[in-house]
């Protein structure tokens, strides 16, 4: 019997390929970065053949690292930045554009549009989703609307739409699928139906020959290599020929599959390129009133769906890659704690980094990012500073939602991704939520959970107690700091947010 489970993690700025053993530890791991394009203000891209590439190299590179074959993997499974849409022909195989990013803010004229008469919550109670650029079907409107020749060519099945997952599945089987989790992140589907809404496509002007079929989030979908669909140039062969492809998630319900939090009322935040909390509500999806999303937590081949509510912020992980990139105040990222560390506190400072507008609870397109109280005493430190902070006080943002919605009083925060290693950060997260933040053994939380999926398909894992099991406590933060003190740094934050609306005219 095959020792090990891989997944394919495609995130927002990197493409890694994971390899775990039965106990859910890392066997090994290769990582490969992509372009982000920036066309213009508020767009974002990424070469879809580029991101294929780069998956093809990290599958390699992690078996070389660790020595295995084929033979030694039992299944494959894939997670991915949601909501990322790319539309590519059917019979070539060639992307009609580039794939237009979730953080993408294009779509805010079809947005208003599509709200003008009925308002942003138009589809929320069919789908969960509150109209916003973040989102897969006003992008794929605007994609027919503004690349010439695609709606003949979509109306004629000849098109196809895919976040990465179905991307990548489809280059890797031929088959054109996706699940719930990712179906559930394009404003398209019925969250009680799990189907394609009939009604929203036709508004949207969506024809329903382009889209994937949903699947389950843990089933196989097809095998590597047999009936593989058009490769652009490729030399070097798939290593997994014949491995099956088995379960597919959106990244951060794999973050919450892969913490364990099968039961309603755990919750998890994975900080990334952005920040992402999610609840698990049940079998029952939880419409939300303070600003949160309604969306699926998983499915596990035909056991009910469990839904979830999310709330998204757009700009964390990301805030530190710009003062790396755009401003050269750090080298590398992991620079930014020293920098943090070097001041004793943020100088008064609030960096409120609303690039793509606001996110949860608020949802507002036309905000923009600002930093407020500035002085001639404020450095270089007070700026590192207030950008971790920023991470902190929007995720207490999203849990004071959270608890409103739910009824439930968080505990103790699971927490993974990259950033959770920034002790400074963690240490202030839990002292602005006053309860104690909790970082796993295995921080590859949101591989893990598609790795997961995919090995429960295959019977490598028997079911979700087995997964339990695995899951192991690696650092604990408890609040420091006195209630008066958190109260004042949290009133200024919240005012500093309100400096950041109705910006864009």
């Amino acid at each position: 019997m095959s020792k090990y489970v891989a997944a394919i993690d495609q995130g927002t700025t990197s493409t890694r390929f994971i390899i775990f053993d039965h106990g859910g530890n890392v066997v090994a791991v290769d990582q490969k970065e992509h372009r982000q394009i920036y066309p213009k203000p508020g767009w974002v891209e990424h070469d879809a053949f580029e991101i294929w590439e780069r998956t093809q190299e990290v599958i390699a590179g992690a078996l070389a690292k660790s020595g295995l074959s084929s033979e030694d993997i039992a299944a494959i499974g894939v997670t991915n930045q949601r909501e990322t849409t790319l539309v590519w022909d059917k019979n070539t195989g060639e992307p009609v554009y580039n794939a237009i990013v979730w953080q993408d803010t294009r779509t805010d004229v079809i947005c208003n549009k599509l709200g003008k008469q009925a308002g942003q919550n138009r589809f929320r109670r069919k789908t969960g989703l509150p109209l916003a650029t973040y989102f897969s079907g006003p992008k794929i409107k605007w994609i027919l609307d503004n690349i010439k020749g695609t709606k003949v060519k979509a109306r004629k099945g000849e098109l196809l739409f895919g976040n990465m997952d179905t991307w990548l599945i489809w280059k890797l089987t031929g088959e054109h699928v996706t699940d719930v989790t990712n179906a559930s992140r394009t404003m398209l589907m019925n969250l009680k139906t799990l189907d394609w809404d009939d009604d929203i496509l036709k508004v949207m002007g969506i024809p329903r020959a382009m889209l994937p079929q949903i699947k389950s989030s843990s089933e196989i979908y097809g095998t590597v290599g047999m009936g593989l669909a058009p490769v652009q140039g490729q030399s070097r062969g798939l290593s997994l020929q014949g491995i099956p492809v088995a379960g597919d998630l959106g990244d951060q319900q794999a973050a919450l599959f892969g913490q364990t939090c099968f039961k309603a009322g755990e919750a998890k935040n994975t900080y990334g390129t952005g920040c992402f909390m999610l609840m698990n509500t049940g079998e029952a999806p939880v419409q939300s009133k303070a600003g949160l999303l309604t969306t699926l937590g998983y499915k596990i081949g035909d056991s009910e769906a469990v839904y979830a509510l999310e709330g998204s912020i757009a700009i964390t992980g990301a805030l530190i890659q710009w003062l790396r990139d755009n401003m050269g105040l750090i080298q590398s990222s992991a620079e930014v704690e020293a920098l943090a560390k070097s001041v004793e506190d943020n100088g008064g400072i609030y960096f409120v980094p609303a690039f793509s507008g606001l996110y949860a609870p608020y949802w507002k397109s036309d905000a923009r990012g600002v930093i407020v109280g500035m002085t001639r005493y404020v450095n270089r430190g007070h700026i590192a500073r207030a950008a971790l902070e920023s991470t902190a006080y929007q995720t207490r943002e999203v849990l004071d939602a959270m608890e409103q919605d739910s009824g439930v009083r968080l505990r103790a925060l699971k927490v993974d991704g990259g950033m959770v290693f920034n002790e400074l950060l963690m240490q202030f997260q839990s002292d602005i939520l006053n309860v104690p933040v909790v970082r796993p053994k295995v921080a590859e939380t949101t591989a893990l959970g598609a790795a997961y999926a995919a090995g429960l398909a295959v019977g490598f894992w028997k079911d979700t107690d087995e997964l339990k099991k695995n899951w192991g406590r690696d650092k604990e933060w408890t609040p420091k700091m006195d209630s008066r003190h958190r109260a004042g740094l949290y009133s200024g934050w919240k005012k500093a947010v309100t400096r950041t609306f109705d910006w864009v005219e």
